[in-house]
């Protein structure tokens, strides 16, 4: 198993908390603020927080980034997101992405089929 692409989800937490650690730990001003930012952005305000998930998720999915879908699968699974309002979300990605959105759906759904059921 590589560092640079968990093969698990355990993997993922592990090298994620790692390296965020890291990360914070250069104690960079900018850093700092842009991940408390990221943090923020994601809390309930005018739209409850599932919501702001899945929009990351559909976000996530078209940018093609692997990392993000698997924090925000996670996440949604956290905020009891259901498997039919996962997939809603992964056809609006689909959609807007297209074609080339479909091999990190795949991804999507391995990750989901390490979670238990919301």
């Amino acid at each position: 198993m590589s560092d640079e692409r968990p093969d698990t989800l355990e993997a993922f937490r592990h090298f994620r908390e790692k390296m965020n650690a890291a990360l914070l730990a250069a104690d960079n001003l900018t850093v700092k603020r842009f991940f408390a930012l990221d943090a923020r952005a994601y809390d309930a305000g005018a739209l409850p927080a599932r919501t702001k998930e899945l929009l990351g998720l559909v976000a996530s999915l078209v940018l093609r980034c692997d990392d993000c879908i698997t924090y925000h699968v996670v996440r949604c699974r956290e905020e009891g997101v259901t498997d039919p309002e996962l997939y809603d979300a992964f056809s609006v990605a689909l959609v807007v992405g297209g074609s080339i959105v479909i091999p990190h759906l795949r991804r999507a759904v391995a990750r989901l089929e390490e979670l238990p059921p919301a």
